[in-house]
């Protein structure tokens, strides 16, 4: 009897599986089934790929932020000198930097010391920003001890200099070299401050991951960088290390109350919010954008299966006379055209997986073929292109894929189950 069967009986997967393999000529899928499903595979792709490429850079972007700079910075509430400038430099850091590191949750506390110079070897120049800290506290940062590509040891720190890879790219130094450091606040004289330069050895090379940071920054002990900079008995700032960075804030009240009266305080976050905010909107914006992709490539199916109710309206005017329902109907094409979602979907996912998975010799493959250059440092930031596959991101491409899917196949369905067998087989 019509109407009895259960939901997707097996005649009903047997019907559209024989409608889906039949040839061209005798009315099977047709060329827009293909296109669709190529079209779906290739949006599914390109979503995952570039979820995976964002979240990869955000990852990668935010991981060297945390490996080379501080969590939060402590700042002095400054003090009027009898000249009448500000002097902003902590006198007590010993006392405040162990305070700061009894907090429940802060990993280190170091204080440091922060002025600009001018590095020079054999006529070759470049501003450097350095940082003066104890040899302990350097080798606590992840991005500059334990980095793959560095050059030299950090138990020579002491007696030297320690300087980023593009700082020596810059100045062709190699570990063992002496470079020059100009500071125009040096030595104060009857007639005026005079230029202060002193040679260092360069004793460590890192690679912190970031340009920026490989290209500006040296480190020198913090005494010898008092001495350098003026600094006798005091230091610019102290910089402190959590254990949990993402959750940073949580951590502030107590650091207020350590860092006494009138500290002032500056996250990770405020210093690159600007930064990862711009990722989250570039991240929602290009997920609207692939999502509108994966639509049109599912109205796709819709053009195909609509020629293939036309080309099968024999058919049907037969199955609803032989008994079939028109909820069966609705389930046969249903099933052709989800069909053609889900293997679009699957393939998608499979090629989204690999290009994410192999990221590394496939840009290396496109940088050969254009000849280099493809991935400038300098505007990116990072030195390469990074990918990371997370679940949820895969998950977000196969649930948007396969609703769309389904929902723009109900109406072609719908319109095969309406037909009206006398109409289907008047002329037959």
């Amino acid at each position: 009897m019509a109407g009895q069967s259960a939901p997707f009986a097996p005649f009903e997967w047997m019907i559209a599986w024989r409608y889906l393999r039949a040839r061209r000529a005798e009315g099977g899928v047709s060329v827009m089934t293909w296109i669709s499903l190529i079209g779906i595979t290739l949006a599914v792709f390109a979503l995952i790929a570039t979820l995976a490429v964002r979240s990869g850079f955000r990852s990668e972007f935010v991981g060297t932020i945390l490996g080379a700079n501080a969590h939060v910075t402590v700042y002095s509430p400054g003090r009027v000198t009898e000249a009448g400038s500000i002097d902003r430099t902590i006198g007590d850091y010993t006392e405040m930097a162990g305070r700061l590191a009894a907090v429940a949750g802060v990993t280190r506390a170091a204080p440091v010391v922060r002025g600009q110079v001018m590095a020079s070897f054999r006529g070759r120049n470049s501003g450097v920003e350095v940082y003066g800290i104890s040899a302990a506290d350097l080798a606590s940062l992840p991005a500059i001890a334990d980095g793959e590509q560095a050059q030299g040891s950090l138990d020579d720190f002491a007696g030297g200099i320690a300087i980023g890879s593009g700082v020596a790219r810059e100045l062709g130094v190699m570990v063992g070299d002496r470079i020059k450091l100009i500071s125009p606040d040096g030595v104060k004289t009857p007639m005026g401050t005079s230029p202060r330069v002193n040679v260092y050895p360069v004793t460590y090379i890192f690679s912190a991951g970031r340009w920026d940071i490989d290209r500006t920054r040296a480190y020198l002990p913090l005494s010898e960088a008092q001495s350098y900079f003026n600094r006798e008995g005091v230091v610019d700032e102290i910089e402190v290390m959590v254990e949990a960075p993402e959750r940073v804030e949580a951590l502030l009240p107590a650091l207020y109350q350590a860092a006494g009266e009138g500290a002032r305080l500056w996250t990770w976050r405020d210093a690159s919010g600007g930064f990862l905010r711009a990722l989250q909107v570039e991240d929602n914006v290009m997920f609207v954008i692939l999502s509108i992709l994966v639509l049109i490539a599912t109205m796709n199916i819709v053009s195909g299966l609509i020629m293939l109710v036309k080309n099968k309206g024999r058919d049907i005017g037969i199955l609803r006379t032989i008994g079939l329902s028109e909820g069966s109907i609705l389930r046969v094409f249903f099933i052709c055209g989800a069909f053609t979602g889900i293997i679009g979907t699957a393939m998608g996912v499979l090629l989204g997986c690999l290009f994410a998975i192999y990221i590394d010799p496939i840009f290396s493959f496109v940088n050969y073929v254009a000849g280099g250059g493809v991935w400038d440092p300098a505007i990116r930031g990072i030195y390469s292109l990074p990918a990371e596959l997370h679940l949820w991101d895969v998950m977000k491409a196969v649930i948007l894929s396969l609703g769309l899917s389904f929902v723009v196949t109900i109406f072609p369905a719908r319109r095969a189950a309406r037909l009206n067998p006398v109409e289907a087989l008047r002329y037959e």
